[in-house]
């Protein structure tokens, strides 16, 4: 604390020579006059002063018979009027301090965490009809109401919590992990399994419903295998009424699947010249600020590198800096040799049998061959697979169905 108040006073390192450097501080001393930091090297002393005092020396060293010289100069004193000189950095000081003091009455950043059904893009859309957005004032935005809104639009919002942290809004929600049902499926709750494909039925579990097919029979596209209607009978054998059930299963068709990809025999690829522009720029938000440039190359690409300063960082200010770097390439024209297009291929039927292992379907048997058909290389696979199946279809049941018995 003693150190601001001196900086605040402003202070001097001076240097004390001559014939008796010691009585001028003992009468220093004993006028009140507070010396510090003292030094001594080769019968010279170096000492801190404040400004106040300085002035008071002349008459002690007079007495004395020594030589004061100001060495440096420190505080408020000295440093005000050498910025005032310098009028464009005072002018900036002040702009950057009314920049951020007006900045802090707006949201520059929205953060969402806690989603995982709802996507940022629909949450930005529903901010946006909401009429909340990046840039709005803080006086506009009404926290109480968005809550509400969030829980009415998003049934799958059990809780949410909102609240601004400098020009931050953060919105913090929970969702509920059980299946929301429709108004037609909490009336009618009842569902079919049915087959996606042709095959012949390996294994069957039925957990809820009725089996409709057996273990071996073969079905096609379309066919009912669990059916989610259980019919309640009376005493002499007729159907009484329906009960709707949601149907499910595990089945294991056995079927065949067919994948083709074609590549062409040649194909365009990049070559770079080498040239290169490069253009600055500076973004705001969504906004993008730059100098007006003519097209760079007839074609080209362009590399984007932008960076955020750690001032308007720590403000939650959406300011980035950044440049772009356009290269010049020439289409050329080449062809594949035949491994070329047999390694491409093969990648393709690769990712096509690892996205049907990532399905839960198991391949046992595989034919692949890869042939020409009209300036193309054409590869075709042939998969005996293994694959668990049965498509949920809703039950609509008949309006005039009765409680007593059915119109058989």
């Amino acid at each position: 604390m003693i150190g601001i108040l001196q900086y605040c006073r402003g202070y001097l390192r001076i240097r004390v020579r001559g014939f008796s450097p010691e009585r001028f501080m003992n009468l220093c001393s004993n006028r009140d006059i507070l010396l510090w930091n003292i030094t001594r090297e080769d019968g010279v002393y170096d000492m801190n002063i404040s400004l106040r005092s300085f002035y008071k020396l002349r008459p002690i060293a007079r007495k004395t018979g020594t030589r004061v010289a100001i060495l440096e100069r420190y505080g408020l004193p000295f440093l005000v009027p050498q910025l005032l000189r310098r009028k464009m950095f005072c002018a900036g000081l002040f702009l950057a301090l009314g920049f951020w003091i007006w900045s802090s009455f707006y949201v520059w950043d929205i953060e969402l965490t806690g989603n995982y059904q709802i996507t940022e893009d629909i949450f930005e859309d529903f901010l946006e009809e909401a009429g909340v957005h990046v840039g709005m004032p803080k006086e506009d935005l009404d926290i109480g109401t968005l809550e509400k809104e969030i829980r009415r639009t998003f049934k799958q919002v059990t809780w949410t919590s909102a609240r601004l942290s400098g020009t931050r809004l953060r919105i913090e929600i929970k969702e509920n992990d059980a299946p929301i049902l429709t108004e037609e499926q909490k009336k009618d709750g009842g569902s079919d399994l049915v087959a996606e494909y042709d095959g012949t039925i390996e294994s069957m579990i039925v957990r809820n419903g009725v089996p409709k097919v057996s273990i071996g029979e073969s079905v096609e596209k379309g066919t009912v295998l669990v059916e989610g209607s259980i019919p309640v009978y009376n005493d002499d054998a007729t159907v009484k009424e329906y009960q709707y059930v949601r149907a499910d299963a595990d089945i294991m068709l056995l079927h065949e699947r067919t994948y083709t990809a074609r590549l062409p025999y040649s194909h365009i690829q990049k070559e770079y010249t080498g040239r290169t522009r490069t253009q600055r720029f500076l973004r705001f938000g969504n906004r993008e600020i730059r100098l007006p440039q003519e097209r760079p190359f007839l074609v080209y690409d362009t590399v984007v590198r932008e960076s955020r300063p750690q001032f308007f960082e720590m403000l939650s200010i959406p300011v980035w800096i950044g440049r772009k770097t356009h290269r010049e390439y020439l289409d050329v024209e080449y062809e594949y040799t035949l491994d070329e297009a047999e390694s491409l291929l093969n990648e393709k039927i690769m990712t096509f049998l690892i996205s049907l292992e990532e399905k839960g379907v198991q391949i046992i048997e595989k034919n692949v061959k890869i042939d020409t058909n009209g300036g193309t290389w054409v590869i075709t696979g042939n998969f005996q697979v293994r694959e668990p199946i049965g498509v949920s279809v809703d039950i609509r049941p008949p309006k005039d169905m009765g409680e007593t018995g059915s119109d058989e």
